[in-house]
């Protein structure tokens, strides 16, 4: 009887090793199958959200992007825009972590001279009807972001924040009810802005 368990027990061990075994290469399979097309997929909505967030441009941003590391942690992409050699704009690819669940993407365009020229939203998970009207199709919130010239914001609480929403002394309206995903988007911006004056010197 003991041998027969045992007998049973080494039965399984061996069942269930070839059936992970299986497991893990099927998984390996898709992972590669799904790897390029994932990858393209994302490297098209990047190059769409640049055409969309700087001036008309007649090279190509994407292949002549660039990585700025910032601190330890921070690693921004960057796309510079440029007309005839001449650069126009820079869009960044920036995040933020404090958004109401998940880390929230979006590209920022900067003209030469610091100002945002437009945003564009590339992934978030924020409440659909509240927080997700920082999209462009779902509400006209981040307009107040077109043309927002930074540099000349008023930092009246000297906390060295200059794109904020109003509860926090800064210049934004907050989306109803949607304050934390509101300040998760000046979050991404300020972040980019701090980046692309770092890249300006």
């Amino acid at each position: 009887m003991a041998s027969k368990k045992k007998s049973s027990f080494i039965n399984m061990v061996v069942v269930l090793f070839i059936v992970s075994a299986i497991a893990a290469t099927a998984l390996a399979f898709v992972y590669q199958a799904t790897k390029d097309p994932i990858k393209q997929a994302k490297l098209e909505k990047d190059k769409k959200a640049v055409g969309i967030v700087v001036p008309k441009f007649n090279n190509d941003p994407v292949s002549e992007s660039d990585t700025l590391i910032i601190g330890e942690r921070d690693q921004l992409i960057f796309f510079p825009a440029k007309m005839d050699n001449k650069l126009v704009g820079v869009a960044i690819k920036t995040y933020s972590d404090i958004g109401f669940t998940e880390r929230i993407k979006i590209m920022v365009g900067f003209t030469p001279d610091g100002k945002i020229f437009k945003t564009a939203v590339l992934e978030h998970k924020e409440t659909p009807g509240l927080g997700d009207k920082m999209q462009k199709n779902k509400g006209n919130w981040s307009e107040q972001f077109t043309n927002l010239d930074v540099p000349n914001i008023q930092d009246t609480d000297d906390d060295g924040i200059l794109i904020e929403v109003k509860n926090d002394q800064g210049t934004i309206d907050a989306i109803t009810a949607a304050t934390i995903s509101s300040r998760a988007f000046c979050d991404a911006c300020e972040r980019a802005y701090n980046a692309f004056k770092k890249i300006e010197k």
